[in-house]
């Protein structure tokens, strides 16, 4: 016979009045409130509240409590669900506390928005009471559970773990996380790698150098850069990109990028038409080549720099084409067309070679012959006088436009190509000087300036914005000689409307779907584990 709202009043009722100690003696009360949950839905609500708050007193029937409250937990009934949720942390107290913390995690998976609060604002409160042991349960679920629990308590553990306090996130705390997200790591996808990481760039204990080294070599053995890149397998450069995109913002002067850059000058420039993309529409070349470039200025001693440069002349001479040779009479160009400058790439390969040839200056001199060199002067020299005509032609187009005017996309296109014709211009300049110079500083078109940089200066220096009477100079293309031919025709259609708008967030994304790009974990079996 199913129990009555009168009964549940009269034994809540005997333990409410009964003294601390005399409590245990009146287990069939409690037994009638447990068995509550097997009433109508008052019955169950009544249950929900009347069972946390004698749990502590009847050890014996912990198990049949927990598992009574789980039932509520699980009912038809929003509302009842809800209760039964808001009260669990109060069954969080010695060894329960990880079984709780499991319980809530499992039920992370609930659709609906206000039970998905309930549950996580009952896991904060329990982080509260023991830190540790509420992680416990949430990474048996990560490393077991089922795949839609183990996507929300990782995403969990992203947004909640940097907002709980100092006294919470202590020492051993930030331990445990560290060794258990290493478990994790060993089989994951695209976007559990980046969530995971996330959760460890903010751990207090790994913000020293040594933090960051030991977050670049758990990266290094995600990237797999012991092993040769396949090109044709999207998975394969997705990871690489993925990796590479979590590690960038770890380096520093301290801590080295050679192995990236080296990976990328051995294995993936040499593959550069052939990769290819985990995302329809992203350019995977530009992609690759902007993240070498944002690489290169953190390399530390580096076994192949020879090597590395090297590739990288022979890229350049791919993307800098030499001038067109075929002439009619009068000198007029005869060709179809003029060859295609890809202001983009060059920019980011030239800076690549200015950094790493700081540390061979004598690159070009010693290592490259001179039938070689000049014809790289050439291809210079040629790319130059194509974006001084570009230079002039974006500088028109922007003049005295401000605020508003600056902000179309029409007008934000044309800007960043005035930074990246701008980078460009000056780092040929210092590869014309004799010696070649490696002394010049550019910031790379996509990266915003940084505030301090711009508060040094109190207007912008002519090579970067154009200005001033020694850019005119340089800029203005010559007097055109009678019947001379026409050098370079500004490109157009050259750069998408995203161009300049990449952040790590933003390139690329991940593959669709659940599949896995960062291994291949199984299935998970459905049901209640609890």
């Amino acid at each position: 016979m199913a129990v009555t709202i009168e009964e549940l009043y009269r034994n809540y009722g005997i333990l409410a009045d009964a003294k601390p100690e005399d409590l245990s003696q009146h287990k069939y009360a409690y037994q009638v409130i447990l068995d509550g949950v097997k009433g109508g839905p008052k019955e169950k609500r009544l249950a929900a509240q009347f069972i946390p708050k004698f749990f502590s007193s009847f050890p014996e029937l912990a198990d049949a409590a927990i598992n009574a409250q789980l039932d509520l937990c699980e009912d038809e009934d929003v509302s009842i669900r809800r209760q039964a949720i808001k009260e669990l942390p109060r069954f969080a107290a010695g060894e329960n506390i990880v079984r709780v913390a499991d319980i809530l995690t499992q039920l992370l998976q609930t659709d609906d928005s206000a039970e998905f609060g309930q549950v996580n604002t009952a896991l904060v409160s329990i982080f509260k009471m023991d830190a540790k042991a509420t992680l416990r349960g949430l990474f048996s679920q990560i490393l077991q559970g089922e795949d839609i629990v183990r996507e929300r308590a990782i995403k969990f553990l992203s947004i909640k773990l940097k907002t709980l306090p100092e006294d919470t996130m202590t020492k051993e705390v930030e331990d445990y996380v560290f060794t258990e997200t290493k478990k994790v790591l060993e089989d994951v996808t695209g976007e559990e790698f980046v969530l995971l990481m996330r959760i460890l760039m903010a751990l207090k204990g790994l913000q020293t150098v040594n933090g960051r080294q030991q977050l670049v070599e758990l990266v290094v053995e995600q990237a797999f850069l012991e092993q040769a890149l396949n090109p044709a397998d999207p998975d394969t450069v997705d990871r690489l990109l993925q990796c590479t995109r979590q590690a960038l913002p770890l380096f520093s002067k301290n801590v080295h990028s050679s192995r990236f850059v080296s990976y990328f000058c051995d294995h993936v420039l040499p593959n550069l038409s052939t990769l290819t993309s985990p995302v329809a529409e992203l350019d995977i070349q530009q992609e690759v080549l902007k993240l070498l470039a944002e690489m290169s200025p953190f390399c530390g001693d580096m076994e192949k720099v020879e090597a590395n440069l090297l590739m990288l002349f022979e890229k350049l001479l791919e993307f800098m084409p030499l001038p067109p040779e075929a002439e009619g009479e009068n000198g007029e160009n005869t060709m179809s067309e003029e060859p295609k400058l890809q202001f983009s790439y060059v920019e980011c390969l030239l800076f690549s070679f200015h950094q790493l040839g700081k540390k061979l200056p004598d690159f070009l001199i010693d290592k490259i012959n001179a039938e070689r060199l000049k014809d790289f002067k050439i291809r210079l020299q040629y790319f130059a006088r194509g974006l001084q005509v570009y230079i002039r032609q974006l500088r028109v187009a922007l003049q005295g436009k401000t605020g508003d005017a600056l902000k179309t996309d029409e007008n934000k296109i044309k800007v960043v190509a005035l930074k990246i014709t701008n980078n460009i211009n000056v780092l040929i300049k210092d590869l014309f000087h004799n010696p070649p110079s490696y002394k010049s500083t550019v910031t790379l078109s996509w990266r915003p300036v940084q505030k301090a940089e711009a508060g040094a200066q109190k207007r912008p220096s002519g090579e970067e914005m154009g200005t001033g009477s020694t850019m005119k100079k340089l800029l203005s293309p010559p007097l055109p000689r009678r019947n001379a031919r026409q050098i370079y025709n500004p490109p157009s259609g050259k750069y998408s409307a995203t161009i300049g708008n990449f952040t790590n967030e933003q390139r690329g994304g991940f593959r669709g779907g659940r599949g896995r790009g960062f291994g291949g974990r199984g299935g998970r079996s459905r049901g209640r584990i609890y």
